[in-house]
C-alpha cells in the first residue's frame, strides 16, 4: 500500500545562534521549557522539554509546531522537500 501525507498547514521557526532568533523561539514555543546548551561553544543545541521527552534541535533546523500543538525540530533539508511557504 502506498499513502499521501495529508495537507496541513503548520508553523514554524529556524533556530539560529542570535539572540533575537532565541527571543523569537522563546515567544513561538510560548516560552515553554526551553534551553539553550553550549556545551559544544561551536554547535549549539536547542533543547524542548515536551510530553514525550525532552527534543533537541541544531542550528539551522526548523523547529514544528504540530496539530496537535507539539513542538518538534526538522532538518532544513527534509524541512525543504516536505514543506513550502504559503504566507507570513
Amino acid at each position: 500500500m502506498k499513502y499521501r501525507k495529508k495537507p496541513v498547514v503548520i508553523d514554524a521557526v529556524q533556530f539560529f545562534d542570535t539572540s533575537e532568533s532565541i527571543f523569537e523561539l522563546g515567544e513561538f514555543i510560548d516560552n515553554q521549557s526551553t534551553r539553550i546548551s553550549y556545551a559544544d561553544k561551536d554547535n549549539p543545541k536547542v533543547t524542548i522539554t515536551t510530553l514525550e521527552g525532552n527534543i533537541t534541535g541544531s542550528v539551522g533546523d526548523y523547529i514544528i509546531k504540530g496539530i496537535s500543538g507539539e513542538f518538534y525540530p526538522c532538518k532544513p533539508d527534509i524541512f525543504k522537500k516536505t514543506y513550502e511557504k504559503v504566507g507570513d
